[in-house]
């Protein structure tokens, strides 16, 4: 048990304070730390290793990166903290931190996006992990007629422009542009009125609460920054019966995928898909293998779904 007086110790510290107040934002690596608050290393890791050593962290590893984040798990301590935080954010240096911290989360939005920009014209021509005709199946199988669906992540839209053709209203969110640019226009060349592109985060969906009866998310959910988030906003805008369906990449370990397609996860386990889905608060939630492909790396994908009472 850590005594008290061993977290007010770590909380005396200002850089540890500012690493603390920064981490209970967002999920950050040292080298991002290390841009924020114009410190070296070295210095950034020895406070890391103080704070952790007091389990006040946990620690995510994302290829040869290691992400941290504040410890929620213990509610006693953490009463403590959000003290000495909430005193900490009085300090001017805060505005700075808050600063360099909104910088590292643009710059990697700017990052996904200029990926899907450059490829919005070949997606529909090259390879894309998990696309394939046999899992999209799976997927339309789902479907309900007349309908409004949300299909969060849709890139160009291929999927969205066949549920248009019998869904009675198709929203496409992606965080590109060009992408919306581009899916709008086919729309247009489609005559598919029910069909809207808007953009958006798929961590925060531009769609009213409680607003569709089907919220998809085919092969998006591995490049949110938190998937948690992402399917806590899917459930916000599933209506009172309605269902969560995702289509994704099943764990993996081809790394070359973070350069490649910019992901942001090498795929989602089983058991941790089906626990998240649960955790956004769906019901009868189900995870199962629906593709395997033959060729190197061999992926497999994976389709979840869940109900909304």
């Amino acid at each position: 048990m850590i005594k008290v007086t061993e977290i007010l110790q770590v909380l005396s510290d200002n850089t540890r304070l500012r690493l603390l107040r920064l981490l209970a934002e967002e999920e950050l690596s040292v080298a991002e730390l290390q841009e924020i608050l114009e410190m070296g290393q070295s210095r950034i890791s020895t406070h890391l290793s103080q704070i952790r050593r007091h389990g006040l962290l946990t620690d995510r590893k994302d290829g040869k990166k290691t992400f941290y984040s504040l410890n929620l798990s213990d509610s006693p301590r953490l009463d403590l903290i959000r003290v000495a935080l909430r005193e900490d954010s009085e300090e001017e240096f805060w505005e700075t931190d808050q600063a360099g911290l909104t910088r590292i989360i643009d710059r990697r939005r700017r990052e996904s996006e200029r990926y899907f920009d450059e490829v919005a014209e070949r997606l529909g021509k090259n390879y894309v992990p998990g696309r394939s005709w046999d899992a999209i199946g799976h997927f339309l199988l789902r479907l309900v007629p007349r309908i409004n669906v949300a299909d969060l992540g849709a890139g160009e839209g291929t999927l969205s422009q066949l549920l248009a053709e019998r869904a009675n209203k198709v929203y496409c969110i992606d965080s590109s542009k060009s992408m919306v640019r581009l899916g709008t226009d086919l729309a247009k060349k489609k005559n598919l009125s029910n069909l809207v592109y808007k953009q958006g985060d798929i961590e925060k969906v531009p769609l009213n609460s409680k607003s569709v009866d089907l919220a998809l998310m085919s092969q998006s959910l591995h490049h949110a920054q938190h998937p948690e988030k992402a399917l806590a906003e899917a459930y916000r805008i599933v209506k009172p019966g309605g269902q969560l369906v995702v289509l994704d990449l099943k764990k993996h370990q081809f790394e070359k995928a973070r350069e490649l397609y910019q992901d942001q996860w090498l795929g989602f386990g089983e058991n941790d898909l089906y626990r998240m889905i649960r955790e956004a608060g769906f019901l009868r939630a189900k995870v199962e293998i629906v593709a395997k492909e033959s060729k190197e790396p061999f992926f497999e994908t994976i389709l979840g779904v869940g109900d909304r009472n």
